[in-house]
């Protein structure tokens, strides 16, 4: 396989960020009086922070308005962005060598913009990245894979060319429904590794043990 793109997903794959999704809907809630249904991480879970607002909004009867919950929501996570959080163990080596091997990459992400950032910023990351693309700003969640399609044009590649790297199983069925080549990265977060497995094209347990990413791009090349 020609590698020319790169596409990355943030939370969980790059960097170890899930438990805080996992838990901000409901702390969220819980700081309004509102007690959170059992089922509320995997119904937000494939959604985009727009799409969570609207459906706290309708599920909880909130008087908020829809920008006035994102707000909520951003205000609850946005210290540890900024201050905490933290790349995966083998990230900064692998996307080194991605930037040696002239891969270029972007970010696709349901997280907002400036998050993303100052994570990027404080952990010296930024120069691997090309661009950053988020669900908000597209305008669909990766229920969809409008996202995928973008950050491909945008380095005027096609799916020959592209790899997508995600942690989460409903992005990863769009990406492989829609006819990337899918790379699955291991999250503890995500309790369906059987299915991931099965619909992946490699599998990455950590980023310290690569070598099927790169097996996978020469038996392409055969």
């Amino acid at each position: 396989m020609k590698l020319k793109c790169a596409i990355f997903d943030f939370d969980g794959t790059l960097f170890d960020s899930m438990f805080i999704w996992d838990n901000v809907g409901e702390s969220y809630l819980r700081s309004l009086g509102k007690e959170p249904k059992p089922s509320v991480r995997e119904d937000v879970r494939a959604l985009s922070l727009y799409q969570s607002a609207c459906y706290f909004q309708r599920e909880y009867s909130l008087s908020y308005s829809v920008p006035e919950i994102v707000t909520g929501i951003n205000q609850c996570i946005e210290l540890f962005y900024v201050n905490a959080v933290l790349p995966k163990p083998g990230v900064i080596d692998f996307l080194e060598k991605m930037k040696k091997a002239n891969i270029r990459m972007c970010i696709v992400t349901a997280s907002d913009r400036y998050q993303i950032e100052a994570a990027l910023s404080r952990c010296k990351m930024k120069h691997y990245f090309d661009v950053i693309f988020t669900c908000s700003e597209v305008g669909y969640g990766k229920d969809e894979p409008v996202i995928f399609r973008k950050a491909m044009e945008y380095f005027g590649a096609d799916r020959n060319t592209t790899v997508v790297f995600e942690d989460a199983l409903h992005a990863i069925e769009t990406a492989k429904t829609d006819g990337f080549t899918v790379v699955a990265v291991f999250d503890k977060s995500e309790m369906r590794q059987n299915e991931i497995l099965s619909l992946s094209d490699c599998y990455l347990d950590s980023f310290n043990n690569t070598e099927k990413f790169w097996n996978l791009l020469k038996e392409d090349e055969k």
